[in-house]
């Protein structure tokens, strides 16, 4: 009998199954109900996907809002209707005269807080329906750009017509979209021709597992070496460790003051709370009108986590 698993595989998804596709398979090989991923790839994608099992899917949402890394090829002189590779040409336009200098230039304009318009095959959702759905259906739709952050946008190769690129980002923002508005930008049309995701939150490429090496692993019962805990989505939140009072107090879900270790918290900070034998037991907020830290992510796991004593506050 397989135990229940709480904590997060690090999945190299392969190009082509989506990543509910990569979520079915980890379910079968790890005969686990509840399991998630932590932030969508697109089919032709491949990288990074954290897959969060047990009690590790009430944090998803900590991997779903941190920054992302990507290496993206980017293909000049065509456009598509899901500004990938996957899509229809909708336009062709001869990119011979675009230099390494006017795509540097072009470039420019995308770094930092910018507007972008997620494309219309998408998994967003309007009424109830996925994007994407609508697109198929023929139905028109207008979509509102939406504030993301392009921290870091630098070209690595060009071997025109394809130019590779460099991307750390925020939330929401949509490589795909940043292909096809900077083939807008140089007048000459692009899309996405490859997708690698580097790194989403703490979880990198150098150490994500293929879904057949996670299958091997359980087929050799060393899957547990592969199993980050729960916690390790937010490090880098602080800790602090309660005495047995405060855990029964948070465990039943009331407010405690955590003074003087969190005196100087600010307004709605939140911080990792542990035993005293080092397990995880919930995230709490901080209160500064009551002075108290109130529980909102409360778990049940039975083991100790390496990470109790990780910035903990004294």
């Amino acid at each position: 009998m397989i135990p229940v698993v709480d904590g997060v595989f690090n999945i190299d998804k392969a190009a082509g199954p989506t990543s509910m596709d990569v979520v079915r398979r980890v379910k079968r090989i790890s005969s686990q109900r509840r399991v998630g991923h932590g932030g969508t790839l697109d089919p032709m994608a491949t990288g990074v996907l954290p897959v969060c099992m047990g009690q590790a899917t009430r944090l998803m949402q900590y991997l779903v809002d941190g920054e992302k890394e990507y290496l993206a090829t980017v293909r000049l002189g065509v456009a598509t209707d899901t500004y990938d590779a996957e899509g229809r040409t909708v336009e062709e336009r001869d990119p011979s005269g675009v230099s390494r200098d006017a795509v540097e230039a072009a470039l420019g304009p995308f770094r930092g807080i910018i507007e972008q318009t997620p494309p219309i095959y998408s998994a967003l959702k309007r009424q109830g329906r996925r994007l994407h759905e609508l697109a198929r259906a023929g139905v028109h739709v207008d979509i509102e750009p939406r504030t993301v952050e392009i921290m870091t946008l630098d070209m690595v190769d060009w071997q025109p017509p394809l130019v590779s690129l460099s991307i750390r980002c925020s939330r929401g923002m949509y490589v795909r979209s940043l292909a096809h508005d900077l083939g807008q930008a140089l007048g000459c049309g692009a899309h996405i021709a490859g997708l690698r995701r580097l790194q989403t939150g703490p979880f990198h490429a150098d150490t994500a597992v293929t879904l057949d090496r996670l299958e091997e692993a359980y087929q050799e019962d060393s899957w547990p070496s592969l199993v980050y805990p729960p916690d390790y989505l937010v490090l880098h939140l602080s800790a602090v460790l309660l005495n047995d009072l405060e855990e029964r107090q948070v465990r039943n879900g009331q407010p405690v003051p955590l003074a003087p270790r969190t005196h100087y918290s600010e307004h709605m900070e939140t911080c990792r709370a542990y035993s005293s034998d080092g397990r995880f037991i919930a995230l709490v907020r901080f209160n500064r009108p009551q002075s108290l830290w109130q529980p909102f992510k409360v778990l049940q796991l039975k083991e100790p986590s390496p990470y109790s004593m990780e910035r903990a506050l004294t």
